[in-house]
């Protein structure tokens, strides 16, 4: 009996499908981390009103020493904008007193006090200091981890290195689904339910977009 040729076209189907495959675990494997984080993350947000909160907040008062007072006064009026960073003296003395590092930071400046807001993912924070007595006002508050994986997922106060990571994750994951499908249509011959399932999948939602949304 002659030996059965395969078909020219297996070889390249088999070398494709082998392709896809390793991008598909790859990228699978680089956003495991980051899918299992908004999954969690879109549940809690989902049902934020039913998750109670209990924000702690703390305040501090501090008083510039004088030498200190004069030179944010003469920083003050030499400023050119009525947002402008913080002086370098300034910014030492609130790192070594109250922990803050504000040396990107720009506070807004009045004749009478700089106003400094502080927001951070799962919290809040500001400072104020009155340019006539040097009195200084800090408020911090922390409103729990959820509130801080919820902020991670919406990108809330998280800083450019964050976002460029979620932009990263964002395209491994089209990359994941987009070689899922590619995938599915390789195997689909031998998995009759394979489109009705994919079918179902967009379906449901655009009827609920349809029908339920206001």
């Amino acid at each position: 009996m002659p030996p059965v040729e395969s078909s020219p076209a297996a070889p390249r189907r088999a070398r494709w499908l082998k392709g896809l495959l390793t991008v598909h675990w790859i990228s699978s494997a680089i956003c495991l981390l980051g899918l299992l984080l908004f999954s969690v993350t879109g549940l809690t947000l989902n049902h934020a009103s039913q998750i109670e909160a209990r924000p702690d907040t703390q305040r501090s008062a501090r008083q510039l020493p004088p030498a200190l007072l004069a030179d944010v006064q003469r920083h003050s009026q030499q400023r050119r904008s009525d947002r402008a960073p913080l002086p370098a003296a300034l910014n030492h003395w609130l790192a070594d007193s109250l922990a803050l590092s504000t040396a990107e930071e720009r506070a807004e400046w009045r004749d009478d006090e700089v106003y400094l807001s502080l927001p951070r993912p799962g919290g809040d924070a500001w400072l104020r200091i009155d340019l006539t007595d040097g009195a200084l006002e800090y408020e911090r508050t922390d409103r729990g981890w959820i509130a801080w994986l919820n902020d991670l997922h919406k990108g809330r106060h998280t800083g450019e290195a964050w976002r460029w990571l979620l932009d990263s994750l964002a395209l491994g994951c089209v990359l994941f689904a987009i070689t899922g499908l590619l995938i599915l249509q390789v195997h689909a011959r031998q998995r009759v339910t394979t489109w009705p399932l994919v079918a179902l999948g967009m379906v449901v939602p655009l009827l609920i977009v349809l029908l339920c949304l206001p």
